[in-house]
C-alpha cells in the first residue's frame, strides 16, 4: 500500500570528477506510488536513477553524501544487490539485446529468478500487458518498431519480478500513440502492485500518472508536491506544459513550501 517503507533518497549528492552533478537531493517513493522526476536536460535526472540503481560507477561518478534507502534498510551500491532487492532500471533508449530475439531477451531478464514459478508468472504478465511480445516471439529485438523495443525494454524488466521499476524516459521518441500507449501500461503495472519511479520530459504524461512529482533544477530540488498540483502551477505549465497564462511571471510555492525562483528563457 502507498504510503508504508518504499524508496527513500536522503540528502544525495553526486559528482562525476570535480562536476557535481546532484546536490542534497531527498526524495521519496512510498510503496505503490508512482513519482515522477521532472526537469530540463542536464538538471541530474539520469544520475539521480544512476545513483538509486548502482550504476554510477560506470559512467565515472560517484556518490560524494548522502544515502539510499529501500524498505526501510539501506540500499547497496552494486547493481546485482539493488536487483536482488527487487529495485529494476529500464534504462533511456530502448536498450535491447538486438541480435536475441524477443522471447531469449525476456529469459535473460529472469536469469536471476530462482522460482520457477515465479518467472512463469512474470511471463504470463509481461505477455498480457504486452501481447505483440508474443507474436513476435521469435523475431530479433533489433527488428522491433521504437515502440516494441520499448515494451521489450520494459517486459524484460518485469521478468525480473521487481517491486520497484525505475523508468527513464520510457515514452522519449515515441510517436504520441503509442507513447499514450506506453504511458497506459506503466498505470496499469503501478495498479498491479510495483512501485515506479518515473523521469520524465513530457511532464503532461509524467504528472498524469504520479501521485507526487519532483521538479529538478542544476541537480537540486527546485520544488516538489502532489502532481496534481504541480500541474496546476502556472510556471509549471508555462515551463513544462507549454501553456502560458497571464500570471506565469509570478514565483509560485507549492507543496514542499518551497518558492520556485523565476524561470530564464
Amino acid at each position: 500500500m502507498a504510503g508504508e517503507a518504499g524508496l527513500e533518497i536522503r540528502d544525495l549528492s553526486v559528482r562525476y570528477g570535480p562536476v557535481r552533478a546532484l546536490r542534497e537531493v531527498g526524495l521519496t517513493v512510498p510503496r505503490g506510488a508512482v513519482v515522477a522526476v521532472l526537469g530540463a536536460n542536464g538538471a541530474g535526472k539520469t544520475t539521480l536513477l544512476r545513483a538509486v540503481s548502482g550504476t554510477l560507477r560506470f559512467h565515472r561518478g560517484g556518490v560524494a553524501s548522502g544515502s539510499v534507502f529501500f524498505g526501510g534498510s539501506p540500499l547497496p551500491a552494486s547493481p546485482a544487490a539493488v536487483v536482488a532487492r527487487g529495485v529494476i532500471q529500464v534504462p533511456e533508449g530502448r536498450r535491447v539485446f538486438g541480435r536475441m530475439t524477443v522471447a531469449e531477451n525476456l529469459r535473460a531478464g529472469a536469469l536471476g529468478v530462482r522460482d520457477r514459478a515465479a518467472a512463469a508468472g512474470a511471463r504470463e504478465r509481461v505477455l498480457t500487458l504486452f501481447p505483440v511480445l508474443a507474436e513476435r516471439a521469435h523475431q530479433r529485438a533489433g527488428l522491433l518498431s521504437g515502440g516494441e523495443q520499448q515494451m521489450l525494454s520494459i517486459g524484460r524488466a518485469l521478468m525480473g519480478c521487481p517491486s520497484m521499476l525505475l523508468l527513464d524516459e520510457p515514452t522519449l521518441g515515441l510517436a504520441p500513440m503509442m507513447a499514450a500507449r506506453i504511458a497506459a501500461t506503466i498505470g496499469e503495472i503501478n495498479a498491479q502492485g510495483t512501485s515506479v519511479l518515473l523521469v520524465e520530459q513530457n511532464a503532461a504524461t509524467a504528472l498524469a500518472l504520479a501521485s507526487h512529482a519532483y521538479v529538478l533544477e542544476v541537480g537540486e530540488v527546485a520544488l516538489s508536491g502532489p502532481a496534481a498540483e504541480l500541474a496546476a502551477s502556472d510556471e509549471v505549465r508555462r515551463r513544462y506544459l507549454g501553456v502560458g497564462t497571464p500570471e506565469t511571471d509570478r514565483p509560485v510555492g507549492i507543496g514542499s513550501g518551497r518558492t520556485l525562483p523565476r524561470w530564464t528563457a
